[in-house]
């Protein structure tokens, strides 16, 4: 009777057993669908443009362009570089976007150090007073105002200064830095005679790579995609960065040889395939980056999942 007992048991274990595991394959292949169609959604429409700008002009206006080149023909690539504003701008954003992110790192960890210590006193109000901009913004007109007493207008600092305090950023920051350093660490760095700015550049901040380079991302991703800026406070072509110039083109399709290209370049190519050129051509630095990153970027991001 007790080895019938057992037996029954076993089977009823086993059971149970297939049946977990019959689930739980069944959640791994919906999750896997669910990850697929998340990343054919950001995959194939770039494909699909990268197709685009390498295709002969026949087969574009035909619509026959899907997710593979016909006819491939690099006249569009040559025209963005025959130009040479497009190539200045290009250049141009780049050192933008790294003073940017430079700056606004800076500003974002000597903000958030200082509040992730327990130590410091009136940690809460200034906390408070360091996130309030979050929920505030002054106004298109009284920016404009300020920023013209400043003198800033039309020139390099109205797209870095701004910008460069991110109080969303700041707490992420602020959170990974409690989470990850701790606080013995820095007692026994103090015992050993080290002042609070040695800590920081010694042992914090090498310890905080991974959402130092996921901040990192996030102020260069920011900085490089926004353009409204260069809209409003920037007269000089000089001055404008590249998204501007494509935000042109994209606009104005129809005239899109004269919305980004100097008259001097020779423009072969439909404005669909400029198009898509253009916006290739202004995706890459980002694509390049971010492989480099990457291993820094997710430990980063699963950091402020677990512990934020």
């Amino acid at each position: 009777m007790a080895k019938k007992k057992n037996v029954a048991v076993d089977e009823g274990m086993n059971t149970d057993g297939n049946r977990a595991i019959n689930k739980f394959r069944i959640s791994d292949a919906v999750m896997m669908i669910i990850l697929v169609i998340l990343c054919a959604t950001c995959v194939l429409p770039f494909l699909h443009l990268l197709a685009k700008s390498v295709s002969g002009n026949e087969f574009v206006i035909a619509k026959k362009i899907a997710f593979w080149p016909k006819g491939i023909n690099f006249e569009a690539y040559a025209s963005i570089f025959r130009d040479g504003g497009m190539v200045y701008s290009m250049i141009y954003s780049v050192i933008v976007t790294v003073i940017f992110t430079a700056l606004g790192m800076a500003v974002c960890t000597c903000a958030a150090y200082p509040l992730s210590k327990k130590r410091l006193k009136g940690r809460t109000f200034f906390t408070f007073l360091l996130m309030f901009p979050m929920y505030f913004s002054a106004g298109l007109i009284p920016s404009y105002l300020l920023y013209k007493d400043l003198h800033m207008l039309d020139t390099m600092w109205v797209l870095i200064l701004p910008l460069i305090y991110s109080p969303y950023n700041m707490l992420i920051m602020k959170t990974n830095l409690q989470a990850s350093i701790p606080d013995s660490l820095e007692e026994s760095a103090f015992l050993d005679g080290a002042t609070n700015f040695q800590i920081l550049w010694k042992i914090v901040l090498p310890l905080s790579k991974p959402i130092i380079a996921t901040l990192s991302l996030f102020y260069a991703v920011g900085r490089w995609n926004s353009y409204a800026d260069n809209k409003y406070y920037i007269k000089s072509e000089t001055l404008k960065m590249i998204q501007y110039k494509l935000s042109q083109l994209v606009s104005s399709a129809a005239e899109a040889q004269t919305a980004t290209l100097s008259e001097a370049a020779a423009v072969t190519s439909t404005p669909e395939v400029l198009q898509a050129a253009a916006i290739m051509f202004v995706t890459i630095p980002i694509i390049c980056i971010y492989p480099f990153l990457q291993k820094y970027f997710v430990k980063g991001v699963m950091v402020g999942a677990v512990k934020g």
